[in-house]
């Protein structure tokens, strides 16, 4: 059971991974101006006139409404009258953004649902790890660390809000989610128990795949910089997305010309699993994943962003992350060291 939990977990933080790629792709990251509720409700109002006042209603204590462009809270549980009553309301304290956009909302929403979700299935898979303490004790304390760490994730989270979206949390934010994904891979590799003994590696075979790894991390880090030059694009009204990247930042370009070296290394692991013959197969699906993410990456520069082409962008990078550090994990538990052919 332990292990199905952690398949499990690792099934949905990638569909939190998704979800919040969804989030950003569609401008929903303040669609709910509050934290953990939205607008004060455990589930939000599917109608837009729900968040604004209006004369003879019900209002409970903590909801948040916009009126005259303020967020405004509830004070106690009370009905409106004709005329709106400063009395009963106190201003939202925490940030002065304003956006009315049920679509928006519930996609944000749907989000945290996804987010409570991983956590509760983090939370069953520690639970049990402890019928494993006996067997491997590593599997109930990296168990109650990727605990900690959703815990951590969910008061980042509060903070992307209270902070207007912060392009550094946000960044923050999505380095955590590969942190716990890692911690998810290297539990439901110890849970496997395989030892790999019929595999082989060498030291330039692991070094290149650390360096991979290390080079995917760095590159997600470019690409929520030029993210951020296109959300604060689109702010400006600069006259559509075909105009976008039409000045871009150097961050740009960057991150356009390092997916070269990236997909040349990963060619180069590839290249010498397959003279080898070294019995890895996830060196094929990383070259594979990474080709997806360069022509996500042209259509988004060629095409001015086409529809779901950002969220693929970032959920491609996930899963070449997640392949890059199992496929570490592997190579760590090879025994046999082998030289390479040089030609």
């Amino acid at each position: 059971m332990f292990r199905k939990s952690v398949k499990i977990s690792i099934i949905i933080v990638y569909l939190v991974i998704l979800a919040g790629a969804i989030v950003r792709m569609t401008g929903s990251g303040m669609g709910c101006p509050d934290w953990p509720k939205c607008f004060g409700y455990y589930i939000p109002p599917t109608e837009a006139s729900d968040l604004n006042w209006k004369a003879d209603s019900e209002y409970f204590k903590g909801q948040v409404i916009s009126y005259n462009e303020q967020l405004l809270v509830a004070q106690d549980h009370f009905s409106s009258r004709d005329d709106f009553s400063a009395n009963n309301w106190a201003s939202y304290e925490e940030h002065d953004f304003v956006e009315i956009n049920v679509t928006k909302t519930w996609v944000e929403y749907i989000n945290r649902l996804l987010g409570a979700l991983a956590g509760l299935s983090l939370l069953v898979m520690t639970v049990f790890s402890l019928f494993r303490w006996k067997h491997d004790k590593r599997l109930t304390f990296f168990s109650l660390i990727s605990l900690v760490l959703i815990g951590f994730q969910a008061w980042l989270g509060a903070t992307v809000v209270y902070s207007v979206l912060a392009p550094i949390r946000i960044t923050l934010h999505m380095l955590v989610a590969f942190i716990i994904l890692g911690v998810l891979l290297y539990l439901y590799r110890l849970a496997k128990g395989e030892k790999d003994q019929h595999c082989s590696t060498s030291k330039l075979f692991n070094q290149l795949i650390i360096a991979a790894l290390g080079m995917t991390l760095v590159q997600v880090i470019l690409g929520t910089q030029v993210r951020q030059f296109v959300d604060e694009q689109l702010e400006s009204g600069i006259g559509g997305k075909e105009n976008i990247l039409s000045d871009p930042e150097v961050s740009f370009y960057i991150h356009r010309s390092f997916s070269i070296v990236i997909f040349l290394v990963n060619a180069g692991i590839w290249w010498i699993k397959s003279r080898n013959r070294l019995e890895y197969q996830l060196p094929n699906w990383i070259l594979f994943i990474i080709s997806l993410e360069i022509i996500t990456g042209i259509a988004m520069y060629y095409f001015a962003f086409p529809f779901g082409t950002q969220a693929l962008h970032l959920i491609f990078a996930s899963l070449l992350f997640g392949l890059q550090f199992y496929l570490l994990l592997q190579t760590q538990k090879a025994k046999t060291k082998v030289s390479l052919k040089s030609n």
